[in-house]
């Protein structure tokens, strides 16, 4: 009898993936992750987790599973957080979701999972699993869920083949309404359970108020710089080399004070990504204003009115060698090879039509219509039919 060893979150999905598992007729193992107890950052009075692991705690009992909790605060600080701080001083937009299955639930959890003789470690995600044989060797398939509305394929793009062997998706062909039913049926106490939101790790707290109270806040100016302005105009200059023109459409516009006005202040460009529109605090325009920019070391956020300001839109982005990862390894590109893919730059965004091309340096992914915000430190994944091949860092 196979062992899987399961993290239980306290919430609807992992808990009927836990059930199936039960069905299935593997031998089941709950275990919890406790990520964070530094009280001082948990800004409201609930303590979630506590909440979680009881919901948890519960579901096991109900499911005749055994259950225990494993403490990975220590990894998490080192892995996500502190990694998070050093991506926001530096201008980037981290996404801790997809760093907490990479480095977290995928490594961490999954090693405490063998020790324990688990032969596979599974999670309540929305996504699926496939093998195909490529020779006589096994090769893993990480597929979108059959729910469109929720698949999560995007936050498990860092998975690597050996983390794909060793994982179970018991739920990637379910639907939410269908998991939700199931939880009904089995009368489990997660079963009406609202979806988490928020950090995976701080319970319900949102990302700028746990930020500000780790990056300290200092003032500088928010400028507004018109669609009319030059920058936004120029001629395409014509390019030898289809390289440059990539480094050319994947560029980052160098805004300068006297591009726009000064419309406001801030407390600190780090707390501030592309494309945010809440949390400015100025008023007075026609459209609302979005971040087309942020400048940390000058500490100035670059604005644009509305949201087909051309600021926000470019064609191409740019992945280094050192950020790129390849789920299937067999398919990745050599030097010159183009492929084409769909691609997404984040988690709900529907697929893009786009052509990869690799450099020496690493990796162009140019798209078909323009997209808007792409952000550095987010994730870009790209799939072919509804498999999610590859994923890199923005850069």
């Amino acid at each position: 009898m196979k062992r899987v060893i399961i993290g239980l979150s306290g919430g609807v999905d992992s808990s009927v993936a836990a059930y199936l598992l039960k069905e299935q007729g593997y031998e089941v193992i709950g275990l919890f992750m406790k990520n964070w107890h530094d009280d001082s950052v948990t800004i409201s009075n609930e303590c979630p987790w506590l909440d979680d692991s009881n919901d948890a705690m519960l579901v096991a009992e109900k499911l005749g599973i055994p259950f225990q909790t494993v403490d990975l605060s220590e990894q998490y600080k080192e892995r996500i957080v502190d990694y998070m701080f050093n991506e926001y001083e530096k201008g980037r937009t981290p996404n801790p979701d997809v760093l907490c299955n990479r480095e977290i639930k995928f490594d961490v959890f999954m090693n405490i999972a063998l020790e324990l003789g688990a032969d596979y470690v599974a999670t309540g995600h929305y996504c699926r699993k496939g093998t195909i044989k490529k020779g006589d060797k096994k090769v893993y398939q990480l597929l979108a869920g059959a729910d469109n509305n929720k698949d999560q394929s995007y936050f498990l793009c860092q998975l690597s083949q050996d983390q794909l062997a060793k994982s179970l998706f018991p739920i990637g062909e379910l639907t939410k309404p269908e998991v939700r039913d199931i939880a009904t049926k089995l009368d489990l106490v997660t079963a009406e359970k609202k979806d988490s939101q928020g950090l995976c790790f701080i319970g319900k707290v949102k990302l700028p108020d746990f930020l500000q109270q780790q990056l300290k806040p200092k003032e500088g100016v928010i400028v507004e710089v018109p669609k009319e302005q030059d920058i936004f105009n120029e001629l395409i200059p014509e390019f030898q080399a289809e390289e440059d023109k990539l480094k050319y459409l994947s560029r980052k516009i160098d805004y300068k004070i006297d591009d726009g006005k000064i419309v406001g202040k801030h407390q600190g460009a780090h707390y501030f990504t592309k494309g945010q529109r809440k949390g400015l605090a100025v008023g007075g325009t026609i459209e609302p204003l979005f971040v087309i920019d942020t400048d940390v070391n000058e500490n100035v956020i670059f604005t644009g009115q509305g949201k087909e300001h051309p600021g926000l839109y470019k064609k191409a982005l740019f992945v280094t060698n050192e950020e790129l990862h390849w789920i299937r390894e067999d398919l990745a590109l050599k030097v010159d090879e183009t492929m084409q893919v769909n691609a997404r730059i984040r988690y709900r965004q529907s697929l893009q039509k786009a052509t990869l091309h690799k450099v020496g340096s690493g990796l162009y992914v140019e798209f078909e219509e323009f997209q808007s915000a792409i952000t550095e430190g987010q994730f870009v994944a790209w799939y072919i039919n509804e498999e999610l091949i590859g994923s890199g860092v923005i850069s």
